[in-house]
C-alpha cells in the first residue's frame, strides 16, 4: 500500500509520525512518502521531505507574503500524487493548505481516498466549509468530541479518537514536583511567535522580580536557535541574567514544575490544562491578521480550554490587551491559593472529555483501515 501523508509545523509532525507508527503495526508493508517534521523524515528518510520549518507561518497576512511559496508546493505536490497514485492521501491538521491539496487531489485523482487526521476548526470561522470537506473528504478523524455531529450531519464519515495530546500527557506528567514560587512563561515554539510575545514576557520577568522577588521566572526555548534569540532579545532590554531562567529543551518539565503560567495561545494552553497548570491565554499577531480574524470568528472564545467549557475559565490577552500591567495582575491573581484552586478545577472540568480508550493515533489509524 501507498500513503501520502501532509502534516505542517512540529505539532503536526509528532501526531503524522504516531499515526504512521501505528499504520504500520497493522500493515507493515505501507509504503510512506509525502512532507512533515523530523520525526515522520525519519520513519521514511528517502521519501517524506522534512518541510516542517517552512511551514510554520502563522496569520492570513504571514501566509500572503509567502503566497509563492505555497502555490508552488501545491503544485509539486499534485504532480507527484498524480504521478505515485498512491492509495490515500493523510492530511495531518495545517488546514489552510491540505484543504486546497484535497480539493486538486479529488479532482484531479478521484479514486484516492482522502483522510484527515484532527479535523480542522472551521467550526470557528467558517462553518460553510463543512459541506465542502464533506464533498472532498472519505473520513474526518476528529479530536474534539463536539466536532463529530458537526461533520456528520453533513455527509462525512467522521470518528472521535480522542486527543493525542491527553495520551501523551496524563501517561507521563509528574506535578508532584509543583514549585510554590515559581512563574513559567510560553512565548510559542516559532521564531514569529517569540519575536511578538517575548519582549512583553521581559518587561513582566523585569517587574516581576520588584514586586514580587520571592517568585523565580523560567522560560522555554524550543530549539538552539530559539535558544539564542531569546538570550539576544534579553541582553538588548537590558533585563540581567538572573530576572529570567531561559532553558532549552522540555516545556513539558516547566509545565509540571510552574505553579501559574502565561501561555501562547495554540497547542501550548491546552497542555498547559493536562499539565494541571493555571494560566492566562496571551497572543498578538499583525493587526491584519487580527482584524480579519475579528471579522471571521464566530466563537466567543480563542483558547480551546475555553471553547470546551463554553466558559471563560482562562483570561485571554489578545492583542492590545496582552501588556505587562495586565499580565503581572493575572498571575498575582491565579497566585492566590482560592483563585488558583477554582481555576484549576474548572480547567479539569473542561478537558476531562479528550482521553480515548486506546490512544488516538491508535484509534485513528484502525479507522483508517476500515476503509480499505
Amino acid at each position: 500500500m501507498k500513503f501520502y501523508v501532509v502534516a505542517g509545523e512540529k505539532s503536526g509532525d509528532k501526531q503524522g509520525a504516531l499515526l504512521m507508527q501505528e499504520l504500520l503495526r497493522l500493515r507493515p508493508d505501507i509504503a510512506f512518502a509525502g512532507l512533515g517534521g523530523s520525526r515522520m523524515h525519519a520513519l521514511a528518510p528517502d521519501a517524506v521531505e522534512d518541510w516542517a520549518e517552512q511551514a510554520a507561518v502563522i496569520g492570513a497576512v504571514e501566509v500572503l507574503c509567502h503566497a509563492r511559496y505555497f502555490l508552488r508546493r501545491l503544485r509539486e505536490m499534485e504532480e507527484r500524487i498524480a504521478a505515485d497514485k498512491p492509495d490515500a492521501l493523510l492530511l495531518i491538521d495545517y488546514p489552510g493548505f491540505n484543504q486546497r491539496l484535497a480539493k486538486r487531489v479529488r479532482t484531479r485523482c478521484p479514486g484516492i481516498k482522502i483522510i484527515w487526521f484532527i479535523a480542522p476548526m472551521v467550526w470557528a470561522w467558517h462553518k460553510g466549509r463543512i459541506p465542502k470537506l464533506a464533498a472532498l473528504l472519505d473520513l474526518m478523524l476528529c479530536t474534539f468530541p463536539f466536532e463529530q455531529p458537526l461533520f456528520e450531519n453533513a455527509g462525512l464519515r467522521t470518528r472521535f479518537v480522542g486527543h493525542p495530546l491527553a495520551d501523551d500527557i496524563l501517561a507521563t506528567r509528574n506535578t508532584k514536583i509543583r514549585d510554590p514560587q515559581l512563574i513559567g512563561l510560553f512565548p510559542g515554539s516559532r521564531s514569529r511567535e517569540v519575536e511578538r510575545h517575548f519582549p512583553i514576557f521581559l518587561q513582566v520577568a523585569k517587574r516581576l522580580q520588584t514586586l514580587h522577588p520571592e517568585w523565580n521566572v523560567e522560560t522555554s526555548a524550543s530549539s538552539p536557535k530559539l535558544l539564542e534569540m531569546m538570550q539576544r532579545m534579553t541582553a538588548h532590554a537590558g533585563v540581567k541574567e538572573n530576572t529570567i531562567n531561559i532553558r532549552l529543551g522540555n516545556y513539558h518539565s516547566l509545565m509540571d514544575r510552574a505553579q501559574v503560567a502565561l501561555v501562547t495561545s495554540g497547542t501550548a494552553t491546552l497542555e498547559a490544562a493536562l499539565h494541571d497548570l493555571p494560566f492566562a491565554l496571551v497572543y498578538k499577531v499583525a493587526w491584519g491578521t487580527y482584524l480579519l480574524g475579528r471579522l471571521l470568528l464566530t466563537i466567543r472564545f480563542i483558547g480551546m480550554v475555553n471553547i470546551l467549557a463554553n466558559a471563560p475559565v482562562t483570561r485571554e490577552l489578545i492583542q492590545h490587551e496582552f501588556n505587562a500591567d495586565n499580565c503581572i495582575a493575572e498571575l498575582e491573581r491565579l497566585m492566590q491559593p482560592e483563585e488558583r484552586k477554582k481555576s484549576l478545577n474548572a480547567m479539569r472540568d473542561a478537558v476531562s472529555c479528550l482521553a480515548g480508550q486506546d490512544g488516538a493515533a491508535a484509534t485513528a489509524a484502525r479507522e483508517i483501515m476500515q476503509l480499505f
